[in-house]
């Protein structure tokens, strides 16, 4: 811009300084063609003012060049800053949308079931669930009394049996095995409802697991979910076994896990200890091509052993021995000559480490649990635990303790109901896992025998809160509160706590099936336990107070 002015005052000062009138007539000479010189300073005065006319326009038009510049400039450091505040309120309209959704999602699954504006139905036990009559306390122990105690007074004597029986078969399974290429087979022990008595529904089924080790040289080095950082929530409640020779060191040499080349070789480990054959592997019971324990093949060994163990000895008994499920290892059946049978399941396990802590190579399946992905990831069981536990917390109860009894009637109630609406998702196991819960959590003196109906609402509501949240956690994986005189490993208290009803988050419809059959089945409490109930006189029950819901 400094430029085009200085040009245009050039100009200015040029032209005022050629006009005629700064020569004065008398110093000048007149020339004789005055009209001509005339004419042609008109010409260059003209021609000055188209120059100057230009050199304005050239100036304006860099003045505009530039003012559009600068404001393109602001434009676009406008349009940035108002870039930023909607990529900013549309994250914020994301966030937002996606919570409404979630949100919307859980309200739905939890209130799925009050369609038409039914007041019945129930969003949280003992606020918004009405109609529900509770039997008091004289019901609960008539039925308890009749019901219970009257149908389980021979499982003592049942247990007796089947365990003479189990210890004589397995002695016999020992006899026909090779000592030095089969399964070693250790004595049985007795585990879930009717060794921790609390067994009410026919037909009573004893469980028994029956360890087995390698035979010399090997072993079985076992993996948890938990001993990994990269586990992934399926995996939880899993491991693995491998078979290893005994002097094999699998965590301090790295020849098994690289490939090393075909012109090295091991300093640790001979070619014949690292190179073992896929047949010899297979007789282990692996799974092909590999060192790990297989399920499926285990599961084949042991019926073809027991087959054989009972061909040996069946002379000496006055019944027959027969399988009731091929798809379990030992669920076995004795039929006696009048009709009746016993049945039981003799399972198959590996120790972990030298804990109670099992891997078992079939656990019986619910409508709730997914299949295992492969045959060589075995579960873990706590069965024996859980039985000690209870065992131990019951020497702190008071006499006749309640705990027991509640769960005993919370079980066949249930029962009851899937009898009547069909299989949900709830199962035993979640029943006991909650009583385990309320027997860490409440005093001694809140088992009492006397409190029976108010711990029998806990459970309920307990069992309802879980239900609504999607969240039952396992009794002692993740629970950092165990007692020390179980001497249970601090690894599965380390771990991450396992949820039992992590499937209902995957399953909607078994989720749904099971919420129903849970409210189906408090609705119908009073009339199932009274269906199985003496008469009480109304004498005797006008003095006890009832406990609401």
């Amino acid at each position: 811009m400094p430029v085009g002015i200085f040009r245009v005052c050039l100009v200015v000062i040029t032209a005022i300084v050629n006009h005629p009138l700064l020569f004065p007539k008398e110093n000048g000479t007149v020339p004789e063609n005055v009209e001509e010189i005339i004419q042609k300073m008109k010409e260059r005065e003209a021609s000055l003012r188209l120059e100057q006319l230009r050199l304005e326009q050239e100036i304006a038009d860099q003045e505009a060049t530039q003012k559009a510049v600068e404001n393109a400039a602001e434009v676009v450091e406008g349009s940035k800053e108002e870039k930023v505040r909607w990529d900013m309120w549309t994250a914020l309209s994301m966030v937002i949308f996606l919570l409404i959704e979630l949100w919307r999602q859980d309200f739905q699954e939890g209130n799925w079931q009050d369609t038409g504006g039914e007041e019945d139905d129930m969003a949280v036990l003992g606020r918004a669930f009405k109609g529900v009559s509770f039997p008091d306390k004289a019901i609960l122990a008539s039925f308890y009394e009749k019901r219970i105690l009257g149908t389980t007074g021979d499982v003592a004597r049942m247990r007796e049996m089947v365990e003479g029986f189990a210890d004589d078969l397995l002695e016999a399974l020992r006899s026909v095995c090779n000592r030095d290429a089969d399964m070693e087979v250790e004595d049985c022990m007795g585990v879930g409802s009717m060794y921790e008595n609390w067994r009410v529904r026919k037909p009573f089924v004893c469980d028994l697991i029956v360890p087995f080790a390698p035979p010399e040289p090997y072993c079985f080095r076992c993996q948890a979910w938990c001993s990994s950082d990269s586990s992934s929530p399926d995996e939880q409640g899993y491991g693995t076994i491998k078979v290893c020779r005994a002097d094999e060191d699998v965590t301090g040499c790295i020849c098994d896990k690289t490939k090393l080349g075909e012109d090295m070789l091991c300093l640790l480990h001979s070619q014949t200890n690292t190179t073992r054959p896929s047949s010899e592997m297979e007789d282990l019971l692996c799974f092909k091509n590999t060192q790990y324990l297989d399920a499926d093949q285990v599961m084949k060994w042991f019926q073809i052993a027991v087959t054989k163990a009972w061909n040996r000895i069946s002379h000496k008994y006055e019944f027959d021995l027969s399988f009731s499920l091929l798809d379990l290892p030992g669920a076995l059946k004795i039929k006696f000559r009048s009709g009746k049978s016993i049945a039981f399941n003799l399972t198959p396990v590996v120790q972990y480490e030298n804990s109670d802590v099992y891997f078992i190579s079939h656990f019986p399946r619910s409508g709730l649990a997914a299949e295992l992905p492969s045959s060589t990831r075995w579960f873990l069981t706590f069965a024996v635990y859980e039985r000690r536990f209870i065992q131990l917390v019951s020497k702190t109860l008071p006499a006749n303790a309640c705990h027991v009894s509640c769960l005993q009637i919370l079980s066949f109630v249930h029962g009851k109901q899937c009898s009547l609406t069909g299989p949900s998702g709830l199962s035993n196991y979640h029943l006991k896992t909650v009583m385990l819960h309320l027997l860490q959590a409440r005093s001694s003196q809140d088992w009492a025998p006397e409190k029976l109906e108010a711990r029998l609402q806990d459970m309920l509501k307990y069992l309802e809160k879980c239900l609504h949240e999607k969240k039952l956690y396992h009794f002692f994986i993740g629970n950092g509160k165990v007692p020390t005189e179980l001497g249970f490993p601090i690894i599965f208290q380390r771990a991450e706590p396992l949820n039992l009803f992590r499937p209902f988050v995957l399953h909607r419809d078994i989720y749904r099936k099971t919420v129903d059959t849970f409210h189906e089945m408090l609705r119908n409490m009073s009339a199932l336990i009274n269906e199985y109930t003496v008469h009480i006189p109304l004498a005797h029950t006008n003095g006890i107070r009832k406990e609401p819901l």
